[in-house]
């Protein structure tokens, strides 16, 4: 059986009605990619033993560092490296980007908010 695609642009659409809703688009291997909506404002936060990558798929995002913002826009990809203190944002109406990261890692990292999600679902393909 072949595997499953997902157009995860009409995915998101379809299924992420809220921002910071972070969805699980695949497993590889420990590791998860996961999609979300981002909002205007996000926990400052850090991730003790996990690295977390981010990938603009729509719109433009910033992720503030206590040394400076970086800016991201639609195909950009940064890398943010354990331990270190960051905060993402949008600086669109509700940017879609794809993170990832190990499956075991919190979205507000070493922070318990609102914003805390402890249990994510999968985006699914659809109709």
């Amino acid at each position: 059986m072949l595997p499953g695609k997902i157009n995860i642009i009409n995915a998101v659409d379809q299924q992420i009605s809220s921002v910071f809703d972070p969805y699980i688009v695949g497993d590889v291997n420990d590791s998860q990619v996961k999609v979300a909506k981002f909002g205007k404002k996000f926990d400052w936060h850090s991730h003790e033993n996990e690295d977390e990558a981010f990938l603009v798929l729509r719109g433009r995002i910033a992720i503030d560092f206590r040394e400076g913002t970086v800016e991201l826009e639609q195909g950009d990809f940064l890398n943010v490296v354990r331990g270190t203190e960051h905060r993402p944002r949008s600086l669109t109406d509700e940017p879609v980007v794809l993170m990832f990261e190990p499956a075991t890692t919190l979205n507000t990292g070493d922070v318990q908010s609102d914003l805390t999600v402890s249990e994510l679902k999968y985006l699914h393909s659809g109709g």
